[in-house]
């Protein structure tokens, strides 16, 4: 035994009053509040797990819109055809689906042979081969320069819509969600081929930093400001919101969807309707009919003039408020009510120039021609637009991309400024714009 161990003598009754004076010891809240935040994360990455922590910012969930052509589609045209052989089958089912697809767009009578020679390409969205029997359901794309002539298509301008930033939004599982993952919603609405719609959709592929801003929050919210920052960034000049909600009445079960219409930065309800699939197979086909209808929802609202930018998200300057404007108004009166008598100037004196007139300039500006139509409504809309001395086409391209002189008394941004009053989307670029409607 040791010395000090030799010199102590331990008393039954103190040991028992130090436990005592240790279970009567409690933290302060500080150590409690913090206790507690150090128990809050445990839990949360033991139940949500590291890997999940870090998948906003990670993972490959953008798709890449189709591109869009001017073409005529007709889809979901169901075939059943037999023949002697596999290949004889189907090639009778795809002149079936051709005939078919030119009946439904309202063509006049043809041959097999005048028909296919206007097809452009068939689309194959499921098919099933056997030794002399085939059935099908495809999609038949027709030229637009050589079929558009036959059912009308080809000589009436239709108008389009300014771009419309598109945010499908897919509520599934009580979750919403965007581009957070590549869900079924965003993938119906990269396939859909927006080439002949009245409306210009703006689709994010959803890569990189689009899931970051662009979420299932975005149409609930108000501030003008951010929706012209978030429009600027996709040169957009409006915003829609086609919703979608699936409902499964029970594991391998009917899915029911709900789809509702919604448009501008006041998330403004245009319709809705319901549509129900036998099974989760069924479920592509359900969005993609969803799509169809829905565009011929916003169509329609662009008919009635409800799909007009909101003037509230073109303006360059923000609004004075009312009564700050009546203040100021009434201080610039009683200012002049003030001014001396010897302030003003005499009878016949010529008064100074206070700002000098500003400079015309010569601007190179790109716009779509599709046709004939389009580049004498862009000229138009051009010359009338204020400050503008002239203009004249300096590039004719009928189908893609002309180019305008534009003689302008000011600066290459105000006549972008000017522009976009007047409804256009401007792209700047050095010494030049791009404008589009």
């Amino acid at each position: 035994m040791s010395d000090w161990a030799k010199g102590q003598r331990f008393s039954p009754m103190a040991l028992s009053n130090t436990f005592q004076q240790l279970r009567q010891h409690r933290p302060g809240p500080a150590a409690q509040w913090l206790g507690a935040l150090v128990l809050l994360l445990a839990c949360v990455v033991l139940l949500v797990g590291p890997a999940q922590l870090l998948a906003q910012i990670e993972g490959d969930r953008g798709i890449a819109p189709v591109a869009a052509s001017q073409d005529i589609e007709v889809n979901g045209i169901q075939v059943e055809t037999t023949g002697k052989t596999a290949q004889e089958a189907r090639e009778a089912g795809w002149t079936m689906a051709q005939r078919k697809a030119w009946e439904q767009i309202k063509g006049p009578a043809m041959s097999d042979s005048q028909i296919e020679a206007m097809v452009s390409a068939v689309v194959i969205e499921r098919e099933q081969i056997g030794p002399r029997r085939y059935i099908a359901t495809l999609g038949v794309i027709f030229d637009r320069t050589r079929a558009g002539q036959f059912i009308g298509g080809g000589d009436i301008a239709t108008s389009r819509s300014a771009p419309l930033l598109t945010i499908p939004v897919l509520y599934s599982g009580g979750t919403a969600q965007v581009y957070e993952v590549r869900g079924p919603w965003q993938k119906a609405w990269a396939e859909f081929r927006a080439g002949t719609s009245a409306i210009d959709y703006v689709r994010p592929s959803g890569s990189g930093g689009d899931s970051l801003v662009i979420t299932a929050g975005q149409p609930n919210r108000r501030s003008r400001l951010w929706w012209r920052n978030l429009l600027d960034q996709f040169g957009a000049a409006d915003v829609i919101m086609p919703l979608a909600r699936l409902e499964r009445q029970w594991p391998g079960g009917p899915v029911r969807g709900t789809f509702t219409a919604r448009y501008g930065p006041d998330n403004t309800y245009l319709d809705s309707f319901t549509l129900t699939a036998n099974d989760e197979k069924g479920v592509p086909a359900m969005l993609n009919a969803a799509i169809t209808r829905l565009d011929a929802l916003y169509t329609d609202a662009l008919v009635r003039g409800l799909l007009r930018p909101d003037p509230t998200l073109q303006t360059q300057a923000p609004a004075l408020d009312a009564t700050l404007a009546a203040i100021i108004t009434q201080g610039q009166a009683q200012q002049t009510a003030s001014t001396l008598p010897g302030d003003v100037p005499a009878p016949g004196a010529t008064p100074s120039p206070t700002q000098a007139a500003p400079t015309v300039s010569s601007f190179t500006v790109q716009f779509a021609s599709p046709d004939a139509r389009a580049v004498d409504a862009a000229l138009g809309a051009v010359r009338s637009t204020s400050g503008v001395q002239g203009a004249s086409t300096s590039s004719l391209a009928i189908g893609g991309t002309s180019v305008m002189r534009v003689s302008f008394a000011g600066t290459l941004d105000q006549l972008a400024a000017a522009l976009r009053a007047k409804g256009y989307s401007v792209t700047v670029g050095t010494g030049a714009l791009s404008i589009r409607k």
